[in-house]
């Protein structure tokens, strides 16, 4: 079925400057640069996890995530569509695991270096849903070594 968004001049563009930003953030540790890009009530798709919804939970997450990993991300790559509501990103997770997580192997600070991806819905100039992908046992792998 095709899209019913008529491609709009520059939305492609302005999806992916929107994209590239929110994951220039996350690599400087912006927390707050990258939820200034997200929607009130963004979407977030956990890999491996359930789906927690507004930014007073993407910020739960975000605290959790930094008390336990060190992350930046490098190769970034950033797709959009023609009506600039969808994008896709792909890029490598350069991290260290600094604290046990339930479930996982024992943090003591092993580096991993990780290819993710995810994919992001976009309405009136900010991200409305996240949803994340990486291979979580060759996450396991790297840091059980």
């Amino acid at each position: 079925m095709p899209d019913p968004t008529p491609p709009t001049p520059g939305r492609r563009e302005a999806a992916e400057a929107l994209v590239r930003a929110y994951y220039a953030a996350f690599s400087a540790g912006d927390r707050a640069a990258m939820c200034a890009l997200l929607a009130d009530g963004v979407v977030h798709d956990v890999n491996q996890g359930g789906r927690r919804t507004g930014l007073a939970a993407f910020r739960a997450f975000l605290a959790q995530m930094d008390a336990a990993y060190e992350e930046r991300l490098e190769e970034v790559v950033v797709m959009a569509d023609a009506t600039g509501t969808r994008a896709a990103a792909e890029f490598l997770v350069v991290g260290r695991y600094l604290r046990s997580e339930p479930g996982l192997p024992e943090a003591r600070g092993q580096a991993y270096r990780l290819p993710a991806g995810a994919f992001l819905a976009i309405a009136e100039g900010k991200i409305t849903r996240v949803t994340t992908y990486y291979n979580l046992q060759e996450w396991i792998r790297q840091v059980s070594a």
